[in-house]
This record gives C-alpha cells, structure tokens and sequence, in this order.
C-alpha cells in the first residue's frame, strides 16, 4: 500500500482533509506544510528521536505535526487540553519535550505551562497568537517543501489519562524502519475491521486527537487515501449532518456518544440520511447492551467493538458474533491473546472472574516508572487493570476497572452493571456509580446521575430509579441512595473521572483496593 506521503506526490489534488470550519485541504497542499515543517525544525536542531509534545485542537495544524513527526523519527506527544497550567508542566518536564506547539485558543495554559517547565523560548510555537511562541508559519517559512531525506518512521508516545495520579507515558523505542515501510507494516490497524485502502471512503474524527483512538484512526485513514472530515467538539445532531453531508463510510466513537445519539428525538434522527456508514468502530469504555441494540437496529452491522489500550491490544467483534453473544468485546485479534489471572497468580478458567491481560504485541515501558512497567506485566502479558471474564468460546466480557470495583460487605459489586441498568431508563442520560465508605459493610453502593433532558431531579425520580434497579439487580448491587448533577465530570472522549465523585467521600479514609 502506498503512505500518504508517497500518495500525495502521485495524486496532489486529492481531497485529504476537512476542517469543522468546512474548509478543504488537497493531499499536495497538506504535504508541502508536513515537509516544510521537517525541514524548518531539523533547521532548529531537533534530531532524531526528539519529543514533539502537541496541544492543539483538531485541525490541520495537528494534522501537518503528527504527519511531520512520524516521517522524521521524533516522539508525537498529545496533550490534553483540558488540563491545568501545573499537569501540562509535568509532561513537557517529564516527556523531555525538545519542542512544543501550543495554540492561540488555548493561549494561556500553553504560555503558563511553557514557562513552568522551563521550554526554551526558542522551542516554543504555535498557531495563532501564544505568547513566548513563535507561530509555525515563521518556523515553516523559508523551507522547501519537498520530502525531506534521511526519513525515518516516528513513534507515538502517549501519555495515559491520569484518573488516578500523574499521568505516565507508554513509550516505544523509535523504529529503524523507514516511514513508508512502517505504514504497510501497521495497515492491519485498520483491516481488521474490514477497511482496505483507497474506494469511496471518506472517515469522521469525532473525538479530540489528544487521545489515541481519534488520532489513530484518523493517522491511518490518511495513510488509506480516505479524505478525513473533522469534528472540533461533539454534537449528536452535528455529527449526523456531516455523515449525510459527506457520505462518510468509517467513523470511531464512544459508548457516551452512542448514549446522546440514540437520546436524540426521532424526528431528529430520522432527518439524516446515513446509509453511507459501513465500519463504526467503537471502545473506550462499557457499552450498555440495551444502547448498543438500539444502535444497531438504527444503523444495522456495521458497528465493530474493539477492546485495548494505550499500552497494546486487543479483542475485535463484528456485529454479528456480538448479537451472538451480547455484552463481549470480542476475541483477540490475529497475533493478540488474552488471558484472566485470578488474585494469587492462577490463570481462570472460563466464566471465572479475574484480572485482564493483554498479550504484549510491541514492546513498551512506562517512562522513567521501571516498578510501574514491572507491576503490570506477568511474562509476555500485561494488565491496566480492568476485570473480566472469558465464555467457553474465548470471548472476553468486561465487568469493570479493579480500581472502581466495590467490595459490599465481602461481595464484589461492578459499578459497570450498575451504570448499564439505570442507563436503561429512560430519564436517565448519564451514570455513575461508585463506593462510599460504610461503618459494618465497609462500602455501599451510590450513584450520581444526570438527568435526561425536561426531567426534573429529586425525590420523586430517586424513587423512580431505586424501583428500576431493584427489579433488574441483585439488593446487594443496588445503590443506596441517588444524587443528581447537572453533568458528570467526562472529558470529551467519554472518559469518566469518577475519582472526582467518590474521593470526597474517602477523604481521610482508605480504601481497600
């Protein structure tokens, strides 16, 4: 297959980018920007397996920096954007980032966090007006844009979200390939859900490119010569208008997504045709069963749900086997294994609940963490803590993250079931459930629940709910009591920072696990 960059040599007029703005990028415009910003950062000393820590909305700027990165043998490193002056510090610190690119959106966290970290001013940049920061197009002026030579494949290196403590970066070792060698080497990222280079097909990033999955697929569809329109915040409706508008085939998504998605009136999704989709991948976190059935009768097959991580992967099912069995995350892929260890070192036979490990498919470390790298690894495999079970066919079931998990006067309680049933009624639009402390139990069950749109919170709807749960769950499972928030503490990916409901609860107290 050929990579983007050798592509958009052959074939510059062709469509590569739309911006959420709806401007449109062509394949040779977009790779002249990526080569000048090669040539004009090796200009400024950056070599070989620098850190080139990004904070950008998604946009071509982002774009034209990951391409950049990965033809030229440096670190990619995303930041979230949504972080505080003192935790963008910590990864330009921590990631020895030789330069970084800030925007004018986000002005002064950039310039804050730059100044904390110590970036020397003359490897601060950005787009737009930051201040200390030179704009790129300064940085790019002057600079041919031709492929640069002595090209070599670039790395990823992806900090990990941080619900629990300081983030830490997954990195890899940079790969004596060169990058065209290392795109055919890493298209099955993309052909294990069915996708082929080139064709009619055209991806929507949804997401914020900060995070792995956006980014990647977005990555690679390039690479696929698949124009790529971009979101810059998620809208429900907004996405079903660009997805009509320009016919997109593949897209990625969250369970959140697919919550507010199928919350839409039906007036509303019935405006927007979207017969175009053929691959919808999705992960990230639990997917209540109920939402994906509702999903899946709205769009048909096309949903592919993959489990994996930062760190490595995975399992894939299509959506026929998933109807088949409904709740899984699939089998592992060509090349992956998963295996369940129990507690005290004994691999779990099959419905038994334990421990998930991933087999390593490259090896990674957690920088500057050698205990941390060790603490997550038994052999060739590795764990971020989530827990699950495998069925007699070899299909993975999550239950939760160990961490989340709630121990109930010595019962196991996963606030992943918990969460799918209230978000099976209708007035609920967002869940959470979590641990409180409790004097003879040691924890009890309680939720925080946003309320669907018209619906009014308090006594009446806790009611309502804590009747819900009672006719679908165990007593033990049920919460105890139900708050009510406005909005739960997500990022826009669909994470949940869940510590942010239930530390308040534990201040001055220890939890047992």
């Amino acid at each position: 297959m050929r990579s983007f960059w050798i592509a958009a040599e052959q074939e510059p007029e062709r469509l590569a980018l739309i911006e959420a703005d709806g401007r449109e990028v062509r394949a040779g415009e977009l790779a002249a920007q990526v080569n000048r910003l090669v040539h004009g950062l090796r200009a400024r000393g950056v070599g070989e397996g620098a850190v080139v820590a990004v904070l950008q909305p998604n946009g071509a700027p982002l774009v034209e920096l990951l391409l950049a990165a990965m033809q030229a043998g440096w670190h990619y490193t995303p930041i979230n954007v949504h972080l505080r002056p003192g935790e963008v510090a910590h990864i330009l610190r921590d990631s020895r980032a030789d330069s970084f690119f800030g925007h004018a959106r986000y002005a002064d966290l950039c310039a804050a966090a730059a100044e904390e970290a110590g970036v020397p001013r003359e490897r601060r940049f950005a787009t737009g007006d930051v201040p200390g920061a030179e704009p790129i197009e300064e940085l790019k002026r002057g600079h041919p844009d031709t492929r640069p030579g002595d090209r070599l494949a670039g790395q990823f290196m992806q900090y990990t979200s941080g619900t629990t403590g300081r983030p830490k970066a997954v990195r890899r070792a940079i790969p004596a390939l060169d990058p065209d060698q290392m795109i055919a080497a890493l298209a099955p990222n993309l052909q294990r859900y069915d996708i082929e280079p080139g064709g009619d097909h055209v991806h929507l990033v949804t997401s914020p490119m900060y995070h792995m999955a956006p980014l990647s697929f977005g990555y690679f569809s390039l690479h696929f010569q698949h124009p790529v329109v971009l979101m810059d915040g998620w809208d429900a409706e907004r996405a079903l208008a660009l997805i009509e508008r320009h016919r997109v085939t593949t897209t990625h998504m969250v369970p959140t997504q697919f919550q507010r998605l199928v919350r839409l009136p039906a007036e509303v999704r019935a405006k927007y045709d979207v017969s175009s989709l053929r691959h919808v991948m999705h992960a990230a976190a639990p997917c209540p069963v109920e939402t994906k059935r509702a999903m899946l009768d709205w769009w048909g097959p096309v949903i592919y749900e993959y489990y994996g991580a930062t760190e490595g992967g995975g399992t894939m099912v299509r959506a026929v086997e998933w109807l088949a069995h409904p709740g899984t995350v699939g089998r592992p892929w060509p090349g992956a294994d998963v295996k369940i260890f129990a507690d005290d070192g004994r691999e779990c036979g099959p419905g038994e609940i334990g421990t998930v490990y991933l087999k390593l498919s490259m090896e990674f470390e957690y920088k500057d963490d050698p205990e941390k790298t060790r603490a997550n690894r038994r052999g060739n495999y590795f764990t971020v803590g989530d827990v699950g079970e495998l069925d007699r066919d070899g299909y993975l079931f999550l239950r939760d993250r160990k961490i989340d998990m709630i121990i109930s006067g010595g019962v196991n309680v996963y606030p992943a079931e918990v969460e799918a049933v209230l978000l099976g009624h209708p007035d609920v639009a967002d869940a959470a459930v979590f641990g409180i402390p409790h004097d003879d139990w040691g924890e009890e069950v309680r939720a925080v629940i946003e309320p669907t749109a018209g619906v009014a919170a308090g006594r009446e709807l806790e009611r309502r709910l804590l009747a819900h749960c009672a006719e679908q769950l165990a007593k033990y499972k049920c919460p105890r009591a139900i708050e009510f928030r406005d909005a739960l503490p997500r990022d826009p990916n669909g994470k949940l920072y869940k510590r942010l409901l239930r530390d308040p609860y534990w201040e001055g107290r220890d939890r047992r696990i």
